[in-house]
């Protein structure tokens, strides 16, 4: 089994928290579950997307919820389904979040979610009544069911821009940035999903009989199938990050550094749909976000930090990227943070 199929312990952990008395594991559940319950307590260990599809499943009929207790009222048994089933009515994604929200924000007591437009970009906030944040688990949870459908809902992974957190970083988030985005930012004002507003065009094409394929592999469809690739590409995207893009080695650096050869390193790039320029091209977008939402810095400055050649060139590209220009980004993004 390959290491992006595979899930950490730490969200079986976090998903029996609120689901098992006393917080003691249930062992024959998890068993049932295809899960060692010896293994909970090891920090390195996983367990495969399919086990915790079951895991999930099994909680869900217990509780009758499929939100793992995390809510007042939560979301009782057969909600994904019906999610799914009147999301897949509408036109394109923007009526279909619109209506997975309101559904969520009428089920939910806690959690209220609603879908902003900013001119060229797109915001799924969630609007909390209590000061206290919930814990990451709890909105990733979230993040799980809305952006999965609306991959399956398009055929297709939704990019996502940044997310937002009102919780402090949880001692293990590592998967949610493989999942979601790198750029993951916590103790903000709000928590919110930025996508890029010409998503919300996209048209929603699916039958019933691709909802009957999705509901029998859910959720272990949505942890996998649609997440970022995190095998080799994210070993060296973890590499570059670790390097201004100006001295980013060539591919065949790179692959002399894995103990590659080119070809094999190309090769291997290419089963996980990826290739080195756009690994670049990844993270010169990564860095351009995260550095417009957190630094003063100015955006000149920015775009000979990115390797451009001048400000026209980052601006060119930004727009091209997201379909707004960095001005823009930066002002939604400052704007709510001092808010």
């Amino acid at each position: 089994m390959s290491e992006k199929d595979t899930i950490s312990m730490q969200l079986v952990r976090e998903a029996l928290l609120q689901t098992c008395p006393a917080g003691e594991a249930d062992a024959a559940l998890l068993a049932r579950a295809g899960i060692d319950a010896g293994q909970l307590k090891l920090a390195e260990a996983r367990v495969s997307a399919e086990a915790y599809a079951r895991l999930w499943r099994l909680l869900a009929r217990r509780c009758n919820d499929e939100f793992f207790a995390m809510d007042k009222r939560g979301l009782r048994s057969g909600s994904l389904a019906f999610i799914a089933r009147s999301a897949m009515a509408q036109p394109t994604l923007g009526d279909a979040l619109d209506n997975m929200l309101a559904f969520l924000s009428l089920m939910l007591d806690d959690l209220h979610p609603s879908l902003v437009r900013q001119q060229s970009l797109a915001e799924i906030v969630i609007n909390e009544p209590s000061d206290q944040p919930r814990r990451a688990f709890t909105y990733f949870t979230f993040w799980m069911i809305v952006h999965g459908v609306a991959c399956w809902l398009t055929g297709r992974r939704i990019p996502i821009l940044a997310i937002d957190l009102r919780c402090a970083e949880p001692p293990f988030c590592d998967d949610y940035r493989v999942m979601f985005s790198e750029n993951l930012q916590f103790g903000r004002p709000r928590t919110r999903m930025i996508i890029a507003a010409a998503c919300l065009d996209v048209p929603v094409r699916r039958s019933a009989e691709d909802l009957q394929r999705f509901l029998a592999e859910a959720p272990g469809n949505i942890l996998v199938k649609y997440r970022d690739p995190a095998s080799l590409a994210r070993r060296i995207r973890q590499q570059l990050l670790g390097v201004q893009p100006g001295a980013w080695p060539d591919a065949a650096q790179v692959a002399a550094h894995l103990h590659l050869s080119l070809s094999t390193l190309r090769r291997r790039l290419a089963d996980e749909g990826q290739s080195y320029q756009g690994i670049k091209d990844s993270v010169r977008r990564e860095l351009a976000i995260a550095w417009l939402a957190e630094s003063p810095t100015g955006l000149g400055e920015i775009a000979e930090r990115l390797g451009f050649a001048d400000s026209s060139s980052f601006y060119k590209a930004f727009r091209k990227w997201f379909g707004c220009n960095p001005g823009h980004y930066r002002s939604l993004m400052m704007h709510d943070h001092e808010g």
